[in-house]
Protein backbone atom coordinates (compact mmCIF):
# COMPACT_ATOMS: atom_id res chain seq x y z
CA UNK A 1 0.00 0.00 0.00
CA UNK A 2 1.20 3.54 -1.05
CA UNK A 3 1.50 5.81 1.23
CA UNK A 4 0.69 9.46 0.57
CA UNK A 5 3.41 11.65 0.19
CA UNK A 6 4.46 14.39 2.60
CA UNK A 7 3.23 17.56 0.98
CA UNK A 8 5.32 20.34 -0.06
CA UNK A 9 5.36 23.43 1.84
CA UNK A 10 3.65 25.66 -0.39
CA UNK A 11 0.87 23.07 -1.13
CA UNK A 12 0.16 22.96 2.60
CA UNK A 13 0.14 26.44 3.57
CA UNK A 14 -2.53 26.55 0.62
CA UNK A 15 -4.19 23.84 2.13
CA UNK A 16 -4.51 24.83 5.29
CA UNK A 17 -5.07 28.72 4.19
CA UNK A 18 -8.27 27.01 2.59
CA UNK A 19 -9.41 25.40 5.77
CA UNK A 20 -8.62 28.52 7.54
CA UNK A 21 -10.66 30.54 5.28
CA UNK A 22 -13.59 27.69 5.16
CA UNK A 23 -13.88 27.79 9.16
CA UNK A 24 -14.09 31.97 8.73
CA UNK A 25 -17.14 30.95 6.69
CA UNK A 26 -18.93 28.74 7.98
CA UNK A 27 -18.49 31.11 11.26
CA UNK A 28 -20.25 33.88 9.14
CA UNK A 29 -22.90 31.34 7.97
CA UNK A 30 -23.61 30.36 11.76
CA UNK A 31 -23.87 33.55 13.56
CA UNK A 32 -23.93 34.42 17.25
CA UNK A 33 -27.40 34.34 17.70
CA UNK A 34 -27.48 31.05 19.46
CA UNK A 35 -25.21 33.21 22.30
CA UNK A 36 -27.78 33.10 25.20
CA UNK A 37 -25.25 34.91 27.49
CA UNK A 38 -22.95 37.65 27.84
CA UNK A 39 -20.23 35.48 29.29
CA UNK A 40 -20.57 33.25 26.24
CA UNK A 41 -19.68 36.01 24.02
CA UNK A 42 -17.26 37.56 25.75
CA UNK A 43 -15.62 34.35 25.68
CA UNK A 44 -15.85 34.07 21.60
CA UNK A 45 -14.74 37.93 21.68
CA UNK A 46 -11.44 36.55 23.55
CA UNK A 47 -10.89 34.00 21.60
CA UNK A 48 -10.81 35.81 18.04
CA UNK A 49 -8.73 38.37 19.72
CA UNK A 50 -6.02 35.79 20.47
CA UNK A 51 -6.70 34.61 16.64
CA UNK A 52 -6.58 38.00 15.60
CA UNK A 53 -3.24 38.67 17.16
CA UNK A 54 -1.66 34.96 15.59
CA UNK A 55 -2.70 36.17 12.47
CA UNK A 56 -1.04 39.04 13.15
CA UNK A 57 1.85 37.47 14.00
CA UNK A 58 2.38 35.64 10.95
CA UNK A 59 1.98 38.45 9.07
CA UNK A 60 4.87 39.92 10.49
CA UNK A 61 6.89 36.32 9.78
CA UNK A 62 6.20 36.95 6.62
CA UNK A 63 7.46 40.56 5.90
CA UNK A 64 9.93 40.04 7.47
CA UNK A 65 10.70 37.34 4.91
CA UNK A 66 10.47 39.58 2.35
CA UNK A 67 12.26 42.38 3.77
CA UNK A 68 15.03 40.03 3.58
CA UNK A 69 14.56 39.08 0.11
CA UNK A 70 13.28 42.41 -1.39
CA UNK A 71 14.64 43.25 -4.98
CA UNK A 72 13.36 46.85 -5.46
CA UNK A 73 11.12 46.92 -8.45
CA UNK A 74 9.90 43.22 -8.49
CA UNK A 75 6.65 44.46 -7.27
CA UNK A 76 5.93 47.22 -9.06
CA UNK A 77 7.83 49.76 -6.35
CA UNK A 78 10.72 50.31 -4.81
CA UNK A 79 10.06 50.07 -1.67
CA UNK A 80 8.22 47.24 0.19
CA UNK A 81 6.19 49.52 2.28
CA UNK A 82 4.82 50.97 -0.49
CA UNK A 83 3.91 48.06 -2.16
CA UNK A 84 2.60 46.89 1.10
CA UNK A 85 0.32 49.76 1.18
CA UNK A 86 -0.92 49.44 -1.59
CA UNK A 87 -1.37 45.48 -1.95
CA UNK A 88 -3.91 46.04 1.50
CA UNK A 89 -4.92 49.60 0.95
CA UNK A 90 -4.06 50.79 4.08
CA UNK A 91 -1.85 54.26 5.37
CA UNK A 92 1.61 54.37 4.40
CA UNK A 93 2.57 55.00 7.60
CA UNK A 94 1.00 52.14 9.01
CA UNK A 95 2.75 49.75 6.29
CA UNK A 96 6.27 51.58 7.48
CA UNK A 97 4.85 50.56 11.27
CA UNK A 98 4.58 46.62 10.38
CA UNK A 99 7.90 46.96 8.10
CA UNK A 100 9.29 48.33 11.07
CA UNK A 101 7.94 45.59 13.84
CA UNK A 102 8.74 43.07 11.47
CA UNK A 103 12.38 43.77 11.75
CA UNK A 104 12.20 43.62 15.46
CA UNK A 105 10.34 40.89 15.78
CA UNK A 106 10.49 38.85 12.12
CA UNK A 107 13.27 35.52 11.51
CA UNK A 108 16.76 36.90 11.09
CA UNK A 109 19.46 36.01 8.53
CA UNK A 110 23.35 36.25 9.84
CA UNK A 111 25.88 37.16 6.97
CA UNK A 112 26.89 33.43 6.46
CA UNK A 113 23.22 32.77 6.18
CA UNK A 114 22.79 30.92 9.69
CA UNK A 115 19.27 31.87 10.64
CA UNK A 116 19.46 34.12 13.91
CA UNK A 117 16.80 35.28 16.24
CA UNK A 118 14.40 37.79 16.22
CA UNK A 119 15.70 41.03 17.77
CA UNK A 120 13.43 41.21 20.69
CA UNK A 121 12.82 36.93 20.80
CA UNK A 122 10.81 36.63 23.79
CA UNK A 123 8.20 39.51 22.53
CA UNK A 124 8.02 37.55 18.98
CA UNK A 125 6.81 34.75 21.12
CA UNK A 126 4.15 36.28 22.48
CA UNK A 127 3.16 38.00 19.69
CA UNK A 128 3.18 34.35 17.63
CA UNK A 129 1.37 32.91 20.53
CA UNK A 130 -1.68 35.53 20.38
CA UNK A 131 -0.68 36.86 24.05
CA UNK A 132 -0.13 40.25 23.00
CA UNK A 133 -0.77 42.49 20.49
CA UNK A 134 0.41 45.67 18.54
CA UNK A 135 -0.07 48.08 21.32
CA UNK A 136 2.19 45.99 24.09
CA UNK A 137 4.84 45.64 20.77
CA UNK A 138 4.91 49.14 20.87
CA UNK A 139 4.91 49.73 24.76
CA UNK A 140 8.45 47.34 24.22
CA UNK A 141 10.08 49.50 21.60
CA UNK A 142 9.50 52.18 22.70
CA UNK A 143 10.96 50.96 26.07
CA UNK A 144 13.92 50.10 24.31
CA UNK A 145 14.30 53.29 22.61
CA UNK A 146 14.94 54.83 26.16
CA UNK A 147 17.59 52.10 27.36
CA UNK A 148 20.47 54.28 27.83
CA UNK A 149 23.29 52.96 25.51
CA UNK A 150 25.53 51.85 28.26
CA UNK A 151 23.28 49.19 29.33
CA UNK A 152 25.15 45.80 28.61
CA UNK A 153 23.53 43.31 25.98
CA UNK A 154 22.83 40.62 28.57
CA UNK A 155 20.69 43.30 30.93
CA UNK A 156 18.71 44.05 27.85
CA UNK A 157 17.85 40.57 27.28
CA UNK A 158 16.83 40.17 30.49
CA UNK A 159 14.56 43.17 30.36
CA UNK A 160 13.11 42.16 27.38
CA UNK A 161 12.32 38.53 28.60
CA UNK A 162 10.94 40.56 31.76
CA UNK A 163 8.62 42.73 29.53
CA UNK A 164 7.40 39.87 27.30
CA UNK A 165 6.39 38.29 30.19
CA UNK A 166 4.17 40.64 32.01
CA UNK A 167 3.26 41.93 28.40
CA UNK A 168 0.91 38.01 28.19
CA UNK A 169 -0.92 39.43 31.49
CA UNK A 170 -1.08 43.32 31.47
CA UNK A 171 -2.77 45.57 29.21
CA UNK A 172 -0.69 47.98 27.56
CA UNK A 173 -1.02 50.82 29.98
CA UNK A 174 -0.57 48.75 32.71
CA UNK A 175 3.25 47.15 30.65
CA UNK A 176 4.01 51.03 30.00
CA UNK A 177 4.40 51.68 33.95
CA UNK A 178 6.07 48.21 34.59
CA UNK A 179 8.26 49.29 31.53
CA UNK A 180 9.30 52.51 33.92
CA UNK A 181 10.16 50.83 36.69
CA UNK A 182 12.32 48.87 35.05
CA UNK A 183 14.16 51.55 33.35
CA UNK A 184 14.51 53.72 36.35
CA UNK A 185 16.71 50.38 37.43
CA UNK A 186 18.42 50.62 34.58
CA UNK A 187 18.94 54.42 34.32
CA UNK A 188 18.48 55.52 38.01
CA UNK A 189 20.58 59.55 37.81
CA UNK A 190 17.73 59.63 34.65
CA UNK A 191 20.66 61.75 32.38
CA UNK A 192 20.94 60.71 28.98
CA UNK A 193 24.41 60.50 27.38
CA UNK A 194 24.68 63.01 24.56
CA UNK A 195 24.48 59.88 22.17
CA UNK A 196 21.37 58.88 24.22
CA UNK A 197 19.93 62.16 22.76
CA UNK A 198 21.55 62.43 19.70
CA UNK A 199 19.71 58.91 18.77
CA UNK A 200 15.88 60.30 19.94
CA UNK A 201 16.10 63.65 18.40
CA UNK A 202 13.45 64.29 15.51
CA UNK A 203 10.84 66.72 14.09
CA UNK A 204 8.00 65.21 12.13
CA UNK A 205 5.30 66.62 10.11
CA UNK A 206 2.64 64.17 9.76
CA UNK A 207 -0.32 64.53 6.62
CA UNK A 208 -2.27 67.24 5.48
CA UNK A 209 -6.00 66.62 7.02
CA UNK A 210 -8.87 67.21 5.07
CA UNK A 211 -8.92 71.01 7.07
CA UNK A 212 -5.41 71.13 5.38
CA UNK A 213 -4.27 71.56 9.03
CA UNK A 214 -0.86 69.18 10.03
CA UNK A 215 -0.36 67.08 13.41
CA UNK A 216 2.96 66.17 13.77
CA UNK A 217 5.74 65.19 16.77
CA UNK A 218 8.77 66.31 18.15
CA UNK A 219 11.29 65.11 20.90
CA UNK A 220 13.88 68.06 20.25
CA UNK A 221 17.71 68.22 21.79
CA UNK A 222 18.25 70.84 24.57
CA UNK A 223 19.79 73.40 22.29
CA UNK A 224 16.81 73.05 19.97
CA UNK A 225 15.05 73.80 23.15
CA UNK A 226 17.01 76.45 23.93
CA UNK A 227 16.43 78.50 20.55
CA UNK A 228 12.41 77.66 21.43
CA UNK A 229 12.53 79.46 24.06
CA UNK A 230 14.49 82.86 23.52
CA UNK A 231 12.02 82.62 20.24
CA UNK A 232 8.31 82.06 22.11
CA UNK A 233 10.11 84.64 24.70
CA UNK A 234 10.07 87.43 22.22
CA UNK A 235 6.96 86.04 19.30
CA UNK A 236 5.03 84.30 21.67
CA UNK A 237 4.39 87.38 24.33
CA UNK A 238 0.22 88.34 24.37
CA UNK A 239 -0.14 90.73 22.46
CA UNK A 240 2.83 90.22 19.64
CA UNK A 241 2.24 89.11 16.29
CA UNK A 242 -1.36 88.58 16.81
CA UNK A 243 -3.07 88.03 13.29
CA UNK A 244 -6.53 89.30 14.83
CA UNK A 245 -5.68 92.09 15.75
CA UNK A 246 -4.33 95.44 13.34
CA UNK A 247 -2.25 96.71 16.46
CA UNK A 248 -0.68 94.29 16.93
CA UNK A 249 3.07 94.70 17.33
CA UNK A 250 6.42 92.60 16.88
CA UNK A 251 9.44 94.89 17.33
CA UNK A 252 8.31 97.15 20.60
CA UNK A 253 6.34 95.90 23.55
CA UNK A 254 3.14 95.85 23.16
CA UNK A 255 0.30 98.35 25.17
CA UNK A 256 -1.49 96.78 28.01
CA UNK A 257 -4.88 96.94 26.11
CA UNK A 258 -3.38 94.93 23.64
CA UNK A 259 -1.86 92.21 25.09
CA UNK A 260 -5.37 91.98 27.37
CA UNK A 261 -7.52 91.88 24.42
CA UNK A 262 -4.98 88.97 23.04
CA UNK A 263 -7.60 85.84 23.19
CA UNK A 264 -5.10 83.40 21.71
CA UNK A 265 -3.89 80.27 23.81
CA UNK A 266 -0.20 79.68 24.21
CA UNK A 267 -0.42 77.21 22.07
CA UNK A 268 -1.63 79.24 18.98
CA UNK A 269 0.98 82.12 20.27
CA UNK A 270 4.17 80.06 19.88
CA UNK A 271 2.43 78.85 16.58
CA UNK A 272 2.08 82.03 15.54
CA UNK A 273 5.40 83.01 16.97
CA UNK A 274 7.14 80.38 14.95
CA UNK A 275 5.36 80.85 11.57
CA UNK A 276 6.69 84.87 11.95
CA UNK A 277 10.13 83.94 12.29
CA UNK A 278 10.46 81.13 9.48
CA UNK A 279 8.61 83.67 7.46
CA UNK A 280 11.31 86.51 7.92
CA UNK A 281 13.60 83.74 7.53
CA UNK A 282 12.38 82.99 4.04
CA UNK A 283 12.29 86.25 3.14
CA UNK A 284 15.62 87.32 4.42
CA UNK A 285 17.71 85.92 1.49
CA UNK A 286 20.08 84.25 3.01
CA UNK A 287 19.09 80.71 3.34
CA UNK A 288 21.30 80.07 0.25
CA UNK A 289 20.15 77.56 -2.70
CA UNK A 290 18.30 73.96 -2.69
CA UNK A 291 18.26 72.28 -6.30
CA UNK A 292 19.58 75.93 -8.24
CA UNK A 293 16.79 77.75 -6.60
CA UNK A 294 16.44 80.15 -3.50
CA UNK A 295 15.02 78.35 -0.48
CA UNK A 296 11.64 79.84 -0.89
CA UNK A 297 7.74 78.23 -1.33
CA UNK A 298 7.15 77.89 -4.55
CA UNK A 299 3.07 78.27 -5.23
CA UNK A 300 1.28 76.87 -8.57
CA UNK A 301 -2.25 77.65 -9.29
CA UNK A 302 -4.77 78.89 -12.13
CA UNK A 303 -5.51 82.43 -13.22
CA UNK A 304 -9.39 82.02 -12.57
CA UNK A 305 -8.27 80.95 -8.99
CA UNK A 306 -5.67 83.72 -8.46
CA UNK A 307 -8.66 85.85 -9.60
CA UNK A 308 -11.42 84.74 -7.39
CA UNK A 309 -8.99 84.21 -4.07
CA UNK A 310 -10.69 80.88 -3.91
CA UNK A 311 -9.09 77.45 -4.14
CA UNK A 312 -5.88 75.40 -3.37
CA UNK A 313 -2.31 75.89 -4.84
CA UNK A 314 -0.31 73.31 -4.69
CA UNK A 315 3.60 73.93 -2.78
CA UNK A 316 6.71 72.57 -4.05
CA UNK A 317 6.81 70.13 -1.42
CA UNK A 318 3.90 68.95 -2.50
CA UNK A 319 1.17 69.78 0.15
CA UNK A 320 -2.19 72.44 -0.49
CA UNK A 321 -2.42 76.10 0.20
CA UNK A 322 -5.51 78.39 0.04
CA UNK A 323 -5.01 80.90 -2.22
CA UNK A 324 -6.13 83.48 0.22
CA UNK A 325 -2.85 82.23 2.06
CA UNK A 326 -0.59 82.81 -0.92
CA UNK A 327 -1.92 86.04 -1.70
CA UNK A 328 -0.85 87.32 2.07
CA UNK A 329 2.48 85.49 1.86
CA UNK A 330 3.58 87.00 -1.22
CA UNK A 331 3.97 90.52 0.99
CA UNK A 332 6.48 89.52 2.97
CA UNK A 333 9.13 86.74 0.58
CA UNK A 334 10.94 85.81 -2.11
CA UNK A 335 8.39 84.26 -3.82
CA UNK A 336 7.76 82.58 -7.25
CA UNK A 337 4.53 81.92 -8.97
CA UNK A 338 3.44 79.81 -11.95
CA UNK A 339 0.00 80.70 -13.71
CA UNK A 340 -2.23 78.57 -15.79
CA UNK A 341 -5.35 78.79 -17.94
CA UNK A 342 -8.21 76.87 -17.25
CA UNK A 343 -6.93 73.91 -19.61
CA UNK A 344 -3.34 73.41 -17.57
CA UNK A 345 -1.06 75.58 -20.21
CA UNK A 346 1.48 77.75 -18.71
CA UNK A 347 0.77 81.34 -19.68
CA UNK A 348 3.05 83.01 -16.98
CA UNK A 349 6.04 82.65 -15.18
CA UNK A 350 6.71 85.85 -12.37
CA UNK A 351 9.65 85.78 -10.67
CA UNK A 352 10.39 88.74 -7.45
CA UNK A 353 13.97 89.26 -9.20
CA UNK A 354 15.51 88.21 -12.18
CA UNK A 355 17.34 85.20 -11.85
CA UNK A 356 19.47 83.48 -14.95
CA UNK A 357 18.81 79.86 -13.64
CA UNK A 358 16.25 78.03 -12.83
CA UNK A 359 13.29 78.80 -15.04
CA UNK A 360 12.69 75.13 -16.49
CA UNK A 361 12.98 73.82 -12.48
CA UNK A 362 10.21 76.13 -12.06
CA UNK A 363 8.18 75.25 -14.77
CA UNK A 364 8.42 71.36 -13.61
CA UNK A 365 7.50 72.22 -10.08
CA UNK A 366 4.44 73.71 -11.78
CA UNK A 367 3.43 70.87 -14.11
CA UNK A 368 4.37 67.72 -12.73
CA UNK A 369 3.76 68.50 -9.11
CA UNK A 370 6.80 66.41 -8.24
CA UNK A 371 7.98 63.19 -9.50
CA UNK A 372 7.46 61.99 -12.94
CA UNK A 373 8.23 57.91 -12.39
CA UNK A 374 5.04 56.28 -11.98
CA UNK A 375 3.70 55.96 -7.85
CA UNK A 376 6.51 57.96 -6.45
CA UNK A 377 5.48 59.78 -3.84
CA UNK A 378 8.30 62.40 -3.87
CA UNK A 379 6.97 66.37 -3.85
CA UNK A 380 8.99 68.50 -6.49
CA UNK A 381 11.41 69.77 -3.87
CA UNK A 382 12.76 66.61 -3.47
CA UNK A 383 13.25 65.88 -7.01
CA UNK A 384 16.01 66.43 -9.58
CA UNK A 385 15.31 68.17 -12.66
CA UNK A 386 17.05 67.09 -15.78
Amino acid sequence: MLSNPTPQPTAAVEAAMVAFETALQGLRDVGFGELSNNRDRLDLVQRFETGTRTISGFGTVLIADMQEQWIPGELGDYRLADVLADTLRIYPGEAKARRKIAEDLGPRTGFSGAPLDPVYPNTAAAHADGAIGRAHINVIREFFAQVPSYVDAETREQAEAKLAEQARILRPDQLRRAGNRILAYLNPDGNAPEVDRERKRSFLLGKQGTDLMTKGSFCVDPELRAYLEALFAKYAKPGVGNPADTDSTVEDEPADEVAHRDDRSVGQRQHDGLKMVLRDALASGTLGQHRGLPVTVVATMTVKELEEATGQAITGGGSLLPIRDVVRMAAHAHHYLALFDDDGRPIYLGRSKRIAQGDQRLVRYALDKGCTFPACWRPANMCQCH
